[in-house]
């Protein structure tokens, strides 16, 4: 699929090489509409998956009281959060920043139940029908929330190895994890589909309204529920009147009412990449130099970042879209098996590993 893989030189890059080239995904990609990746896109956002997957919705609750919404992907194949064995791993998605589900994102859970995986979705405060406990919503880049939603996974599965994978805004929550974590992130892999990476760049550059409307829309129609709760931090008018996501950023998180910021100091503290540095978990990041909505691959892909992190994976092909990915066929979405194929090339190379210098299984 002309594809190119932009990392470090190393060990398990090499085996990634090998294991995605002899990968059938990759010779899957065909891209239906060249010079429509906007339409494509407005097409990923709207179409259902097939078949639509049922969901044990638990609400998880976090040290201030606030809540996090976990979804367990349910099927034939077991119950609610236990789809696979005792030890299968568990796979963690990451929705966009507005809180948008969407049907390729559920397309890649069902497809990882599939294969033995046990995928959750990961629901911040007040989305997708999360209730809003606490008069606060996190911050694009602030992995406090998801932190804590790791930390309960591993209790609830000590055994099983962790996973997680994110699609497009919702890149900025898991980079910020990994970098903030280093070592300490307890998950084995990560994944980002279509990611942004410099959260400010993108929001003053603003997207195709194609893209824009409806997640402005469908955030506006989440934070209405709950007017009257952050009325008392921010002012609900000007929120609902916002014609852009920045302006609604701006608002949510920089003119509160008990402690005001400049936008400048908001993403000094909210840049995914701004602890890039001490990532300590393998990262394939899956971008298209088509994507409409990250823009020009020139001044929003850190190519140094891959140059010179031994963590970090960049596949970059030349169409696809923003998350589109797509092809002929059952699935629809090729980076879908990219992605499986890639957790299971990390775990066959972990194990490789721990043989070699025969290092136990960690408890």
């Amino acid at each position: 699929g002309h594809c190119r893989l932009l990392c470090k030189p190393s060990a398990l890059a090499q085996h990634l090489v090998r294991s995605l080239g002899r990968s059938a995904a990759l010779r899957g990609g065909c891209w239906l509409w060249p010079c429509w990746p906007r339409l494509q896109m407005l097409w990923q956002l709207l179409q259902p998956p097939e078949p639509e997957p049922l969901v044990a919705r638990e609400l998880l609750q976090l040290s201030d009281a606030g809540l996090v919404a976990l979804d367990w992907l349910v099927g034939p194949w077991g119950a609610a959060g236990g789809g696979g064995g005792v030890s299968s791993p568990v796979l963690l998605l990451i929705p966009n920043a507005a809180g948008k589900v969407t049907g390729g994102l559920l397309q890649l859970g069902l497809r990882a139940l599939e294969r033995g995986f046990i995928p959750v979705i990961f629901n911040r405060r007040g989305h997708n029908s999360c209730p809003l406990t606490t008069p606060r919503l996190q911050p694009f880049g602030d992995p406090g929330d998801l932190r804590e939603a790791v930390t309960y996974l591993r209790c609830r599965h000590p055994s099983a190895s962790l996973l997680a994978v994110s699609e497009g805004s919702g890149s900025g929550l898991l980079l910020a994890y990994l970098g903030e974590s280093g070592s300490s992130s307890r998950l084995a892999a990560a994944a980002c589909l279509s990611p942004i990476f410099r959260g400010r760049d993108w929001f003053e550059a603003r997207m195709p309204w194609l893209y824009e409307w409806p997640l402005l829309l469908h955030l506006k129609q989440g934070l209405s529920r709950y007017a009257g709760a952050l009325a008392e931090v921010v002012d609900v008018d000007r929120l609902l009147g916002s014609r852009s996501l920045r302006e609604l950023e701006e608002t949510l998180f920089c003119r509160t009412r008990s402690r005001p910021t400049s936008w400048e100091s908001y993403w000094e503290r909210n840049e995914p990449l701004r602890d890039a540095d001490e990532a300590a978990v393998p990262v394939l990041c899956l971008c298209s130099a088509d994507d409409p909505v990250r823009g020009p691959p020139a001044r929003s892909l850190p190519r140094e970042l891959f140059r010179s992190s031994p963590y970090f994976f960049l596949l970059l092909t030349p169409h696809g879209g923003h998350c589109g990915f797509p092809r002929r066929g059952p699935g629809r979405c090729w980076a879908h098996e990219a992605v499986l194929e890639y957790f299971r090339a990390m775990a066959e190379f972990l194990r490789a590993e721990e043989r070699r210098k025969g290092l136990p299984r960690p408890r």
